[in-house]
């Protein structure tokens, strides 16, 4: 069955943007424990794009649909899992890509919502927080997205993200969202 994409970010409120997070019916891969299979010969690379046996994978269903069934193990590993086999993916940095953001208020009553790039929204907030790592190559913008998987925030968001710091006038610097207030300053 094909996945329609969600309606566009900006057509959205963020009350819209928390009802179709929460409606979305994902299989239930945390409850599912298959033996382990091999290496399904798949990679996230850090961009988001997906690849299998080294070559892109140009259909974003069948990304879309392969990212329903990928979940994180307690020892670090990424792994695409069905009730009856679990396959390893190798993971780059993180496995989805947050690409556009949304806010509605402001300071301690600001809603921040995101678009990962498989289509789906993920509102920010003590369910899906941010957090900041910091690497050679500067910081690193991470949010939480379901079951220990998180999407880094894309370079331009994080910018966004960074304006809103500043703008907030909050010290330390850092964001709302929900009544959550994520520092922009990696631990």
């Amino acid at each position: 069955m094909p996945m329609t994409p969600p309606p566009e970010l900006a057509s959205l409120s963020l009350a819209e943007i928390a009802r179709l997070a929460e409606a979305q019916k994902l299989p239930p891969v945390a409850s599912w424990n298959p033996a382990h299979c091999g290496h399904s010969d798949m990679r996230i690379a850090r961009d988001g794009t997906w690849y299998h046996q080294g070559s892109p994978i140009g259909r974003p269903a069948m990304v879309r649909l392969f990212s329903t069934i990928l979940r994180r193990e307690p020892d670090g590993r990424h792994v695409l899992v069905t009730p009856v086999e679990k396959l390893d993916i190798d993971v780059e940095d993180a496995p989805f890509v947050a690409v556009e953001m949304k806010v509605e208020g402001e300071g301690r009553q600001a809603h921040i919502a995101f678009r990962l790039n498989t289509g789906d929204l993920v509102p920010a907030g003590p369910d899906h927080p941010i957090r900041f790592d910091q690497h050679d190559d500067g910081p690193h913008p991470y949010l939480a997205v379901l079951n220990g998987l998180e999407a880094l925030i894309a370079r331009s968001v994080y910018y966004d993200l960074v304006a809103l710091a500043l703008d907030n006038g909050s010290d330390p610097a850092g964001i709302w969202s929900r009544g959550a207030f994520f520092p922009i300053a990696p631990a």
